[in-house]
Formats: structure tokens, sequence, C-alpha cells
């Protein structure tokens, strides 16, 4: 087997099987992200606390800068569907620790709402991932410069 082909092969049927309201969620998730980065910015007090807990300050730090602007830059570019697959790769580990790590400390109760927004928008960043940005991206406009966008 072709792993390229394979992955055109699962690109060129994402790409006919993509109804447009797929677009406008993926929209959403990039909004999404980019809100929940520039309120981890502003919550100054938890990132003290993150660096405080920490028994290395400075990866602490790194860390913290990493997530805020992985989440502000990486949302804007799953909004626009700019080389979407690229920035969800650097929202996974973000998710993956936020759902496995952070938020179950607090419970699997209903309550906690953090771990299953965090749960939701991993979901939506593997299913994107997989099945791509859609016609209604920037992606689009970049393979198909000779056709109409929207088809």
């Amino acid at each position: 087997m072709n792993l390229t082909n394979d992955m055109y092969r699962v690109e060129r049927w994402a790409d006919t099987h993509h109804p447009l309201w797929l677009d406008f969620m993926r929209i959403g998730l990039g909004a999404f992200l980019i809100i929940k980065g520039f309120m981890f910015i502003q919550d100054t007090a938890a990132l003290f606390s993150i660096m405080q807990k920490s028994q290395f300050p400075w990866v602490s730090i790194g860390l913290a800068h990493y997530v805020a602007f992985a989440h502000l830059v990486g949302g804007l570019l799953i909004a626009l569907g700019l080389i979407t697959r690229v920035a969800i790769l650097f929202q996974l580990p973000i998710l993956i620790g936020a759902v496995f790590f952070i938020n179950p400390e607090r419970g699997f109760y209903s309550e906690n709402t953090e771990l299953w927004s965090s749960i939701a928008v991993l979901l939506l960043l593997i299913f994107f991932l997989i099945f791509g940005s859609g016609r209604f991206s920037v992606d689009h406009l970049i393979r198909r410069p000779d056709k109409d966008w929207l088809y």
C-alpha cells in the first residue's frame, strides 16, 4: 500500500463529502480556541499557580507561552482554514494534556464544564485533522485556484 495515495484518497473523499455547515463548525472551533487563548493569558493567577507548583519554573513559563501562542495563532489558522492540519497538530498536545492530566483533577461531574469542553474540542480537532478544512477555506482556495471555491 502506498500511504501517500491512501492519504490523497481520504482527502479527496473528505472534500466531496464535506457539507458547508462543517465549515462553520471549523470556524467556530477556531474562534473558541482564540477566546480560550485570551482567557488563558488574562488568568494570571492560574499562570502564577502553575509556575509555583512546578519544579522547573522555566519549563512552565515556556509551556504557558506555547499554550497561549498555539491557541491564538492556531485558532486563527483553523478559523481561516489555512494549513488547518498543521495548526491542529500543535493543538493536540494541549488538549490531550487538558483532558487527561489537568481537568480530571476536578472530577468527572457534569459541573466540570472545562473537562467536557476540552473533550468536545479534542474530538473536533481529531475530526478536522482527518477530514480537513473543507470548501470554505483558504486551503481550498490555494489548492483549486482555477475553480469557484464554493462550487
